[in-house]
C-alpha cells in the first residue's frame, strides 16, 4: 500500500511542479508549448488506458465487466464535468482545479491497481499521469494568481490534491487486493473510461486549438513511447 501511495504521489506532485513553472518569475510559457505537452501526455495516456487498464481488465474479468467499467467511468466523468462547466467552465481557474481533482482520483486509483498483479508499477502509466497533470496546473496556477490568490495558497492547494492522489492510489491497491476478478476488472476499466472521456472532451481539443495539426504527430510519439515502455 505504501508503494502505491508513493507512486500516486509521484503522479500528483506534477501539479506542484506545474505551479512552480507558472509562478516562478521568468518568461511566460507559451500556449503553443503547453499544447505540445498536452498532446504528448494524451498519447501516453491513450496507450496506458489501452494496455495497462482495458486490456488487463478484459484479461482479468472478461469483456462484460470491462465494458461496464468503461461506460461507467465515462458517464461519471461526463456528468461531473458538465456540472463544472455550469460552475465556470474551462476558462475558470477554480473549475480547472476541480477538474484536475476529478481527473486525478481515478488516475491515481488506477496507479494502485497496476500493482495488484504482483509486478512492479506501470512506469508508462505513472509517466502519463505526471505529464497530463503539468499543463492543467500551469494553466490554472496562472489564472489563480491573476485573480488574487497568493502563491502560498496556490502551492497549498496543489499539495493537498497531490496528497489526495497518494491516498487514492493506496486505496485502489489496499481495498481491492482481495476483491473478485470481476470487481477489479470493473474498477480498472472505470478509471480507463473516465480518463478516455477526459482526453476526448478536454485534453485533445485544447491541445489542437492551441497547437494546431502538429499535435497529432506529437500524440503518436507519446503513444508509441508508452507502448514500448509497457511491453519492455
Amino acid at each position: 500500500m505504501l508503494e502505491a501511495a508513493f507512486w500516486g504521489l509521484v503522479g500528483g506532485i506534477a501539479l506542484v511542479v506545474g505551479a512552480a513553472i507558472a509562478l516562478v518569475p521568468r518568461r511566460p510559457i507559451s500556449e503553443h508549448a503547453i499544447a505540445f505537452v498536452m498532446a504528448f501526455g494524451a498519447g501516453v495516456l491513450i496507450s496506458a488506458v489501452a494496455f495497462d487498464l482495458t486490456e488487463e481488465a478484459i484479461t482479468i474479468g472478461g469483456g462484460a465487466a470491462a465494458a461496464l467499467g468503461l461506460f461507467g467511468g465515462a458517464l461519471v466523468y461526463f456528468f461531473g464535468d458538465r456540472m463544472l462547466d455550469r460552475g465556470g467552465g474551462d476558462d475558470d481557474p477554480e473549475g480547472i482545479v476541480l477538474g484536475a481533482l476529478l481527473d486525478g482520483i481515478p488516475e491515481s486509483a488506477a496507479i494502485g491497481l497496476t500493482l495488484l498483479g504482483g509486478g512492479g508499477v506501470s512506469v508508462s502509466f505513472v509517466a502519463a499521469v505526471f505529464l497530463s497533470n503539468l499543463p492543467e496546473s500551469i494553466s490554472a496556477s496562472s489564472g489563480l494568481e491573476t485573480t488574487g490568490h497568493s502563491k502560498r495558497s496556490i502551492y497549498r492547494l496543489w499539495g493537498l490534491i497531490a496528497i489526495a492522489s497518494a491516498v487514492a492510489a493506496a486505496l485502489g491497491y489496499g481495498l481491492l487486493g482481495g476483491a473478485s476478478d470481476s470487481l477489479v476488472a470493473f474498477v480498472k476499466a472505470f478509471a480507463g473510461g473516465a480518463i478516455l472521456c477526459m482526453l476526448a472532451d478536454t485534453f485533445m481539443p485544447k491541445a489542437f486549438r492551441e497547437g494546431g495539426a502538429k499535435v497529432g504527430l506529437v500524440t503518436v510519439v507519446g503513444f508509441a513511447l508508452a507502448a514500448l515502455l509497457s511491453t519492455a
